[in-house]
Formats: C-alpha cells, sequence, structure tokens
C-alpha cells in the first residue's frame, strides 16, 4: 500500500542540529521553573510545539512561568546519559524497556511508574512503516522486499536506538508469521541487515542519512518520522504501509530522584499530566502520533494514518524484559546476525 500526503511544508531540517535545545521558550526571572525533558530523536517537534501548550496552561493555573529544554538522542544512550547523571525531571523514551533501564541502574524511579498515568504511561503511541523514494523504483511493498540482493536499508542501531529495536522486532515477526519458525525469522533478518551499509545511534541520524544524504533505497522508520520526512520535501519520498507491523507504545515518567532533590515535583508531574489533555493529545495527532486516550483527536487524525495490522510486543515476544534479553543484549540474535562491515 502507497500512501501520499500532501502536507503544508514545515522546517524539519532546522530542528536536525544539536542534542541539546531550548525549546522555543524565552528566558525567566526567578519566579519561575526549569524542566529537562530527555527525549527520543523523532519527537523534537512533537516537544517544541508541546512545551509552548504547556507553558501557558502552567502560567494560567499557577502564575509560575515555565521553560523546558529538550535533550534528543538515541533513546538507549539517552537513558545511558541519565543513569550517569543527566538532571532529567521526565523522561519520554522510545520504550519502556529504556525507562525500566532507570529503575535497575540506580533507582531513580519507582518499579512501578507505568501505572501512574493513564494508558501505560503512553500517551500515544506509533508504528513502523517504509520510506522509499518518488516513485518506489525498488518496487518495496512490504518487509520481505528488504532482502532482496541489490536493496539498500537505512535502519538505526537497536544497540543504542529505540526505534531500531521495534524496526528489529517488526521485521522479526513478519517472518516468524510468513515462513514459521523463529529459525526462519532470525535467518530473515540477518538478511535484511546484510543490506545494511550503515547503522546510525538514532532514528533522527538514519532519516538524514536517506534524505540528506541520500544513501539507501528503503528508510525503516517511525509512523510520524515517515510523515515528517513527506511533509518537509515532499513528492522526493512515498510512504509504504507494511502488510504487519508493531504497535510502538513509547512512555513517559517522571524521574523521582531528580526532581524531588530539584523540588520541581508538580511542575514535572503536570506536564505529563497534560499530554492527555485534549489540547495534549490533538498535539500528538498534529505531529503524526496516535492519541492513546482522546476520542475527538482520534477521530480528528485518523484519515492520516495508514490501517496497518498490527500486533503487541507481550503478544509477539513476551514484553521488553524478555525481547531485551533475547535480541538485543550482549550475546544476543543481533549480535549473533549482524557482522559489521
Amino acid at each position: 500500500m502507497n500512501l501520499r500526503r500532501d502536507f503544508i511544508k514545515i522546517p524539519l531540517a532546522a530542528a536536525l542540529a544539536g542534542a541539546l535545545t531550548l525549546a522555543a521558550l524565552p528566558s525567566w526571572g526567578q519566579q519561575s521553573v526549569t524542566l529537562l525533558n530527555v527525549s527520543y530523536d523523532p519527537t523534537r517537534e512533537l516537544y517544541v510545539e508541546f512545551n509552548q501548550a504547556f507553558a501557558k496552561h502552567w502560567k494560567a493555573k499557577t502564575g509560575q512561568d515555565v521553560s523546558i529544554k529538550q535533550s534528543h538522542g538515541g533513546s538507549g544512550k539517552q537513558a545511558r546519559s541519565v543513569i550517569d547523571g543527566l538532571d532529567a525531571d521526565v523522561v519520554t523514551l522510545a520504550l519502556a524497556g529504556d525507562t525500566d533501564a532507570l529503575v535497575k541502574n540506580g533507582g531513580w524511579l519507582a518499579a512501578d511508574w507505568q501505572k501512574r498515568l493513564p494508558h501505560n504511561s503512553s500517551p500515544y503511541t506509533s508504528t513502523i512503516v517504509l520510506v522509499v523514494r518518488q516513485g518506489n523504483p525498488k518496487g518495496i511493498k512490504d518487509w520481505d522486499d528488504l532482502i532482496k540482493p541489490g536493496v539498500s536499508v537505512i535502519t538505526p542501531n537497536p544497540k543504542t536506538s529505540g526505534g531500531a529495536r521495534w524496526n528489529y522486532l517488526a521485521a522479526w515477526e513478519f517472518a516468524k508469521r510468513k515462513y514459521g519458525s523463529e529459525a526462519k525469522a532470525k535467518e530473515f533478518v540477518a538478511k535484511l541487515y546484510g543490506n545494511v551499509p550503515v547503522l546510525d545511534t538514532g532514528a533522527r541520524g538514519s532519516t538524514i542519512t536517506f534524505a540528506q544524504r541520500a544513501q539507501g533505497d528503503v528508510l525503516i522508520a517511525w509512523e510520524n518520522e515517515a510523515y515528517l520526512l513527506d511533509k518537509e520535501f515532499g513528492a522526493k519520498f512515498d510512504v509504504v504501509a507494511p502488510s504487519l507491523s508493531i504497535l510502538a507504545e513509547p512512555a513517559v515518567a517522571v524521574v523521582d530522584r531528580n526532581v524531588d532533590k530539584k523540588g520541581t515535583r508538580a511542575a514535572a508531574e503536570e506536564y505529563l499530566k497534560y499530554l492527555y489533555s485534549e489540547e495534549g493529545q490533538d498535539i500528538a495527532g498534529k505531529n503524526f502520533y496516535r492519541p492513546a486516550v482522546s476520542q475527538k483527536a482520534q477521530a480528528k487524525y485518523a484519515k492520516q494514518f495508514a490501517k496497518i495490522n498490527l500486533f503487541k510486543i507481550d503478544q509477539a515476544f513476551g514484553g521488553w524484559a524478555r525481547a531485551d534479553k533475547e535480541h538485543f543484549a550482549d550475546g544476543g540474535s543481533f549480535d549473533q546476525i549482524y557482522t559489521r562491515k
């Protein structure tokens, strides 16, 4: 299925530079609070817009000014940065497994963090799609086309990128269902990564490699990243919806140790709760994330999303703890199949 979108051009390229940016907010006086949101690569545009909306909401509610800084990178690397001391008030990472690492490595937040907010602390969802060059010259229609000789695939490194892990598992499950076994799935994914010329550390890096450096025939991408790319470059790319993909549920959490030390808990908790508000859900949909709880936003943005057969990680892989151990830990399936070029 080929999807084309005629969207208004936005300055995606302008947001590509810099891992740590001030979210388009001015400096405030002493009667203010500052939050740091440590997130994964493709959420830059989402949170620039959301942060401005939240600042107005917080000012109206409390009379206090708030500024929000954003830090972006591969989700796994971002989690490690917080463990190593990056002073995050909230984390909005690509997958719950990366947030769980903060529990296991230093007790930065409580083990039950995912029960604190609705929808398992995932205010928006996404999935994984394929992006090809205009006219789809290699005829990419589904996952099995990615293992054909002569097809160059761009995807980030699952050792450092949360999006890459979703990519990997989506391809694995497709192959397991089509070819009938874990062994066949492993063989399929090995062939796929044999067609990957370079592994960037994060999803945005892979987008730059594909779109600006003109490498590869197909980009495995977050759905929201694919549509942002389509908006920025228009007719240069097509979005291909595969027959099967994974329901990606990026989760959000307050970093307890940091907010209690800094005295920012009230603002940090309200910041994440506001993602579930009608305004927050609308901003998510506008930025090509699937709103998780607002029926109004879901209805408003339904037409921009492809109807894809989606499976959940718990259903197919037994959850993130098991998937990490079997596929992405040292000696797991990725290490077994990937040969560095």
